[in-house]
């Protein structure tokens, strides 16, 4: 099979269970697991922060830093589709006690201007207080759009007049940089937090990170314990996240060529609305004109599925369609094919 379904699905290499075989162990919730410690500072660098966490999910570094930078009560504000509303079970509900703001992005991306008049300073007893802003970057319901630096640092500007934390959901914060030929740096440098996931196009089998400051690491480690995230000889699967963030970041520019053949191609399909101008780098939406179309999206996923080739539909006219390390270019050709046959 194919499987276009999210870049989740990658599984480790021979050479990253090698390594995991290999890893040096020790107790994490005492701070002794020395693999572990090692790809929190090497992450702590790469981002620019003082330091770093080792969690089993990105889900999870999302929480920990909203509930570490908020209070029960609170008010944060993110686009309406952002993955810590959408995506998360209802966490910030649930875990942090807050409310969700939405703003309603261009593909994903919001901007300082929509922000300002969104803010609330608490002032007024009938307001819950913004305590918190959150980006995502790159959007992945947005079609994996990559913010605009000169957006973020407006979008910073702005915060900080109101000393609001800016948070970076930086799942795929990888892609963005490699995508614009810039380190990370670059884009984690107007951010108080930040968030990195591992087993996504990095090709980990588990596990995310999250970055600030030290004093603000040792909170959210509080919270990883109370969330029941505190692993003890887990440097196992840290080993994993250490070797792919030595051999497995540049080749992320592969996937992003894959997914632009692969848009172009489908562009040109019966039916299909899909912009390759916005595919930005490993994931892309098309939109289906069920009055141009053979088929609607679930049929086309039940079509695709039947010639070898696995993708999600999550409406009858959008299917989302992710490349990842463990989809080659001939398979790339070989899927784009097969939908553009079924669709004609």
């Amino acid at each position: 099979m194919i499987d276009l379904r999210s870049d989740t699905v990658t599984k480790p290499s021979q050479e990253m269970r090698l390594a995991m075989a290999n890893a040096e162990v020790g107790d994490d919730v005492f701070g002794e697991d020395p693999s572990i410690n090692r790809l929190q500072d090497m992450t702590a660098d790469l981002l620019g922060f003082e330091a770093a966490l080792f969690v089993p999910s990105g889900t999870m570094a999302n929480q920990l830093c909203i509930k570490a930078h908020t209070q029960a009560g609170d008010e944060i504000i993110m686009e309406q589709s952002n993955h810590p509303f959408r995506a998360e079970s209802g966490g910030v509900a649930a875990i942090a006690g807050v409310q969700v703001n939405q703003i309603n992005g261009q593909r994903g991306i919001i901007t300082a201007g929509q922000i300002a008049p969104q803010i609330r300073s608490g002032e007024d007893p009938h307001h819950a207080p913004t305590r918190l802003v959150c980006l995502e970057n790159t959007h992945n319901r947005g079609g994996g759009t990559i913010y605009p630096i000169e957006t973020i640092r407006d979008i910073r500007n702005l915060t900080q007049q109101h000393y609001i934390p800016l948070h970076l959901d930086g799942a795929r914060l990888l892609n963005a940089s490699v995508a614009m030929g810039v380190p990370a740096t670059e884009i984690t440098q107007y951010f108080d937090t930040a968030t990195l996931c591992l087993s996504k196009g990095l090709g980990a089998p588990v596990g995310s990170l999250l970055a600030g400051s030290a004093a603000f690491v040792k909170r959210a480690n509080r919270f990883r314990k109370m969330f029941g995230g505190g692993m003890r000889q887990a440097g196992i699967i840290a080993a994993a996240g250490i070797y792919a963030l030595e051999n497995n970041v540049e080749r992320l520019a592969e996937d992003h060529h894959h997914a632009k053949l692969l848009a172009e191609r489908l562009s040109q399909a019966k039916g299909v609305r899909l912009d390759p101008n916005h595919v930005e780098t490993n994931i892309l939406f098309i939109e289906l004109d069920l009055e141009e179309a053979r088929m609607d999206a679930y049929a086309l996923m039940a079509g695709m599925r039947e010639r070898g080739v696995i993708a999600n539909a999550s409406s009858p006219t959008t299917m989302r369609l992710v490349t990842h390390l463990d989809v080659s270019r001939a398979q790339v050709e070989q899927a784009a094919e097969v939908i553009y046959n079924l669709l004609g």
